[in-house]
């Protein structure tokens, strides 16, 4: 079986069709530049073309950088405040022509990660975490979902901590591995004094490159593994959280 999943990310919107038998993409991803702004009018015409360029017709599941309730999105940090309320499964659908699930873009992740990937057959607590333009996070408890957690908005030395410990804080202030891990390290340490994982799984596209910095993050009692689905893990989220609705 295939469904179609998007990824809104703060820098880029990709997307294909996903086979959900392998958890894996069907089709190379194609990816267009997120625009600036990043208005929900403008955004949509980037969906629309990440999908048409497949001349896709079916379900279709959509990530969004942000809290989403009942199909609208509740925030916006890294995209245009006009997102803020809006009813962002009925502007999609309305563009698209087409059936459309729109959730949290790392509870997409958490969820392909937990089915396909690292968290696959793991109980007790599991947080997922995206790093990227900021920080995202899903958070299981048993293999449920805990939906909008945010995480990467929970304060860090008096900011959000994704201003301080995502890839975007990396490339902005051209931090070394080193410098950059410790972050982390303190980023994750604050999640785990809250939470008490047994499992953190690291995923976005720096994920490629755990081997750079995991091993240099010491005093985080959960065991820390780089996600499996890497950066697609979204695009399959989003196509099992559209398939659910079918």
């Amino acid at each position: 079986m295939q469904i179609f999943g998007v990824d809104i990310g703060g820098s880029g919107i990709k997307g294909a069709p996903v086979d959900l038998d392998r958890g894996d993409l069907a089709q190379e991803r194609h990816k267009v530049l997120t625009p600036h702004p990043a208005t929900p009018e403008d955004v949509a015409g980037c969906v629309a073309e990440v999908v048409g360029h497949f001349g896709w017709s079916g379900p279709v599941g959509i990530t969004f950088p942000g809290v989403v309730t009942g199909g609208c999105t509740r925030t916006a940090a890294n995209v245009d405040k006009s997102w803020i309320d809006t009813d962002a499964r009925g502007l999609l659908g309305d563009r698209l022509g087409l059936p459309v699930t729109v959730l949290n873009d790392a509870d997409a992740a958490g969820i392909a990660e937990m089915a396909f990937g690292a968290g696959r057959g793991r109980n007790g607590t599991v947080i997922v975490l995206t790093l990227g333009t900021g920080i995202g996070s899903a958070l299981f408890i048993d293999g449920k979902l805990v939906p909008n957690t945010e995480l990467g908005h929970l304060e860090l030395n008096g900011h959000d901590a994704e201003q301080h410990a995502s890839t975007k804080a990396k490339e902005d202030e051209e931090l070394s591995w080193h410098h950059w891990a410790h972050r982390v390290q303190g980023y994750l340490a604050h999640v785990e004094m809250l939470f008490s994982p047994e499992l953190f799984i690291i995923g976005g596209g720096v994920s490629r490159k755990a081997d750079k910095f995991l091993p240099l993050i010491e005093h985080v009692r959960a065991e820390m593994v780089p996600a499996e689905l890497q950066n697609n893990a979204g695009i399959v989220g989003a196509a099992m959280a559209a398939a659910d609705q079918t």
